[in-house]
């Protein structure tokens, strides 16, 4: 049983932080900020998640933390809140509040990369501006954290403050930031326009590889039909494909599958979903089953409005039903295999797992 209160456990968490980033101590890295492989850092990490469980005991002392003199201190009231935020939406809001005054007068590095990621934590649109403003921060490791802490607060806005902040991170001088923000902006951000495309096939010629290989699969993401060729050749590499470009080659719609995708072991389910994505014929195929399921489904149970969807970004499809008792959705590929293969089977089977509405009952006499 837990017996440690949260004041114990954020004590404990700040010793833990203090000799992960000590430059005396001998078993620092020769990078001491970055000391994820420490265990010190480990237990900083546990420590604070621990605490945070107790959302309400954890809020004030996260913000009696970020209002102190010592940068340390600060720091982690920052992970604090953001670990509180992450595990309790209610405070969500006050913790927002409390990060944006903390950035307007933050000037420590350490402390406004962890502002970075606990105001992606509120959910809250008032996180953009801060880090639209962050985003030109001299540090290269705060801009770095920028990017990847738009990904929770994306407005959806293909001309966005916080899009037009990730294409032009994505032109940043250091690597590392060019890396995440074409990440965020490519992956994450699901959202597409004439520049957001520029701006990835501009990162495809990328000296980092890391940057180009998330700008190649950024844009098969979208169907760019210029992605299809470059992805052939990550799909060619001699050590193998990410997982991810397994799952970028999926949605480009080529006419055909890139000539290096069969020749991987299919035993593995991303192999198996590429290849399957990658055949026009089983696309065809899977669109009339679609279809004729939808079709049939409408005829024997009129009451269902039912329609089939693609993500956006993603190849899978999915039947969405709404029925008298709330939505519900199906995975077109699960239920195909559920089906054996046949389409009224199919319908047959949602029709049978969905509830008919109860009648009308009607009204009882009036009381007296």
């Amino acid at each position: 049983m837990e017996t440690d209160s949260v004041a114990e456990l954020v004590t404990r968490a700040l010793a833990a932080l203090r000799a992960a980033t000590d430059p005396d101590n001998p078993d620092n890295p020769d990078n001491p900020d970055d000391p994820d492989d420490r265990d010190d850092w480990r237990e900083y990490v546990s420590l604070l998640w621990r605490a945070a469980a107790d959302g309400a005991a954890a809020l004030p002392l996260g913000l009696e933390l970020i209002g102190s003199a010592d940068p340390i201190e600060r720091e982690a009231g920052c992970d604090l809140l953001r670990d509180t935020g992450k595990q309790h939406e209610a405070v969500r809001a006050g913790t927002a509040t409390a990060l944006v005054a903390l950035a307007q007068r933050e000037t420590e590095g350490r402390v406004l990369r962890s502002l970075a990621r606990a105001i992606e934590m509120t959910y809250d649109p008032r996180a953009v501006p801060v880090l639209v403003t962050l985003a030109g921060h001299p540090e290269a490791e705060v801009r770095e954290e920028v990017a990847r802490s738009f990904a929770e607060v994306i407005t959806g806005l293909p001309d966005g403050p916080d899009i037009r902040t990730l294409i032009g991170l994505t032109q940043d001088p250091d690597q590392h930031v060019r890396d995440w923000a074409t990440f965020t902006l490519g992956v994450q951000a699901e959202v597409d326009s004439p520049a957001i495309r520029a701006a990835l096939w501009e990162r495809t010629a990328d000296a980092h590889a890391g940057t180009r290989t998330e700008a190649i699969r950024a844009l098969a993401c979208r169907h760019d039909p210029r992605a299809v060729p470059l992805l052939a050749g990550l799909l060619d590499n001699p050590e193998g494909a990410h997982v991810l470009t397994f799952s970028a080659a999926q949605i480009t719609d080529a006419p055909e599958p890139p000539p290096a995708l069969p020749e991987y072991e299919p035993g593995d389910d991303w192999v198996t979903d590429a290849v399957n994505a990658c055949n026009p014929a089983r696309r065809t195929r899977l669109d009339a089953w679609a279809w004729e399921l939808v079709s049939t489904l409408h005829r024997l149970r009129p009451d269902l409005d039912a329609a089939v969807s693609m993500e956006r970004f993603g190849w899978g499809r999915s039947l969405g039903v709404a029925a008298a008792f709330g939505p519900s959705d199906y995975d077109m590929e699960a239920l195909l295999a559920r089906a054996d293969g046949d389409p009224t089977r199919a319908a047959e089977l949602v029709a049978a797992d969905l509830p008919r509405a109860l009648p009308d009952t009607p009204p009882g006499p009036r009381p007296h």
